[in-house]
């Protein structure tokens, strides 16, 4: 008899596609998977005209429904010139 097979949930990440059998991730194992240093601020697109969404390390991001797209930023030095 054949084990059911797993739920999939794909995600993107600066237009690279991960797929995961986690319903859920922490932006942490998001930049993990991704190869993104730690270091990097990791954003959420938002759809329409509301801001793009912060995502620290330590929240967790449902992946179910809509496919979710996310991008990271390295970290700003502000006031140098």
């Amino acid at each position: 008899m054949k084990a059911p097979e797993k739920d999939k949930f794909i995600f993107f990440i600066d237009g690279k596609e991960i797929v995961t059998e986690h319903s859920s991730i922490l932006g942490r194992d998001i930049k993990v998977q991704a190869r993104i240093p730690g270091e990097y601020q990791l954003f959420l697109e938002v759809e329409g005209d509301q801001p793009d969404q912060s995502i620290p390390d330590d929240e967790t991001v449902s992946l179910s429904g809509p496919t979710k797209h996310f991008y990271a930023v390295p970290p700003a030095t502000f006031g140098l010139l």
